[in-house]
């Protein structure tokens, strides 16, 4: 896929400059999923072109385990990824142009704030919508839209072209492309609303297609469009004359109070803190599921070694998408690691490590089957620390939809009443040299405890 940016602005050279690229080299760029190559097609006093060529590997992406395309396994090797302008190129613009997209340079301030003319060529660009869809995006902030189809499908050579800040043009380049693609190759979540707007800060808000760009670009998650919609709306009020801010305040005021946080958050939180209390610097999430504790221990920089083990290999593709492992340079992906595993049978690959997290797990076990758990967890494993949590049986009694005796999962082998777990906790600790507390998460209730109950194991 290519991207180029051309200006006619005199000296045209000075594109260099606010790209942080120079005309006379061409530079790699490896990226997680290819190689982006930066060269001048030209670099006159009069003219001066750049060109983005990005060089997507879908072979080693799909071995990876880490992309597909979601179609059988055919389609996960036959597909346009490799060709079309998609996330990919955003994510490229983003870690190649990334000075020039917030717009920064370190000798010509001056430059970077200038309106120059521009003109950026798109080249396949998969546009569902068509070049009518492509024109309601660019031609509202100010851009003439030329387009060539290629082909017979809805792929389109597209050139936009303005007098205006290179900065700007990028910002709009990296919101739109996979707005007009309608995909995006990695798992998106709530940060990917603040990503939207951030870079569609002073334009997003007033744009008549604002609601089309946010459902693409936050990949038709309802719940978040709602959010990002909202975020905007409030944007929108609070340029209103001074009597409307006051009216506003007076509101927020009177409004109830925040909603308590989510069960499932608030155990993440406890296990995260559990887990950084102990002073562990590499750590285990064995039944990481989809990777939320994942994203929490990325943000503790004590960490610097994090696994996370399931034996679901769905599980692990959305949890790599939700992580971004793609975007990750070399170092970042040196600190976090993913396995396809079983967590009953010994593993070596998860031996040596300071702790470990196991995080509403154990109840999706067959009875039988936890002992052999226990012994490849605290005896073969054997971390310092384990953050164990499970459900309160006892708590179920509170939830007015759950028949007496039922269980809270259909995938729940069992639920423990919290003697129960006591029982196998203190078991287990003696067994392989431990020392187990506990502690409940959630509301409690003075007769039936909270809905979690936590056990923290610690070596002897």
């Amino acid at each position: 896929m290519l991207l180029t940016l051309t200006t006619t602005h005199q000296p045209a050279t000075d594109l260099g400059y606010l790209l942080h690229k120079h005309p006379d080299k061409h530079q790699l760029f490896s990226l997680p999923f290819g190689t982006a190559h930066v060269f001048y097609a030209e670099a006159s006093l009069t003219r001066c072109t750049a060109a983005l060529v990005l060089d997507v590997d879908p072979i080693a992406l799909v071995r990876g385990g880490r992309f597909a395309s979601g179609g059988g396994l055919l389609d996960q090797y036959v597909n346009d990824r490799p060709y079309a302008a998609s996330s990919f190129l955003s994510v490229a613009i983003r870690r190649v142009y990334g000075s020039a997209l917030g717009g920064r340079t370190e000798s010509r301030a001056d430059l970077a704030e200038m309106p120059i003319p521009l003109e950026a060529r798109l080249t396949p660009l998969r546009c569902r919508g068509g070049l009518d869809l492509a024109r309601a995006l660019f031609v509202p902030l100010g851009y003439a839209v030329a387009a060539t189809r290629v082909g017979e499908s809805f792929y389109w050579d597209v050139t936009i072209s303005a007098t205006t800040q290179v900065s700007r043009l990028l910002t709009h380049l990296y919101v739109l492309i996979p707005v007009l693609d309608d995909q995006k190759h990695y798992w998106v979540a709530e940060d990917e609303i603040e990503k939207l707007l951030r870079h569609g800060e002073g334009w997003l808000q007033s744009h008549p297609a604002r609601d089309l760009i946010t459902r693409r670009y936050l990949k038709h998650q309802g719940r978040l469009a709602r959010l990002a919609l909202a975020r905007l709306e409030t944007a929108d009020d609070s340029s209103g004359e001074p009597d409307d801010a006051v009216e506003t305040l007076a509101a927020a005021s009177e409004a109830p109070p925040e909603p308590r946080q989510r069960l499932h958050d608030q155990r993440l939180d406890r296990v995260a803190d559990e887990l950084k209390a102990s002073g562990a610097g590499s750590v285990l999430d064995l039944g990481c599921g989809s990777g939320k504790l994942l994203a929490l221990l990325l943000k503790v920089r004590q960490f610097t070694r994090i696994c996370g083990v399931d034996a679901s290999s769905r599980e692990l593709e959305i949890a790599a998408e939700r992580l971004h492992l793609l975007e990750m340079t070399p170092t970042q992906r040196e600190r976090i690691n993913l396995l396809h595993g079983a967590l009953t049978y010994r593993d070596q690959r998860i031996v040596g490590f300071d702790a470990a997290a196991i995080v509403e797990v154990i109840e999706h076990i067959d009875p039988p089957r936890l002992d052999s758990f226990a012994d490849a967890v605290f005896g073969v494993a054997h971390p310092k620390t384990v953050v164990l949590t499970t459900p309160n049986a006892e708590y179920n009694a509170r939830y007015e939809t759950l028949d007496e005796g039922a269980l809270r999962h259909a995938d729940h082998r069992f639920e423990w009443t919290r003697s129960e777990f006591a029982e196998w906790a203190q078991r287990t600790a003696v067994r392989f040299g431990y020392r187990v507390t506990f502690d409940e998460i959630g509301e409690t209730d003075p007769e039936l405890g909270a809905s979690t109950q936590m056990g923290v194991f610690t070596c002897i």
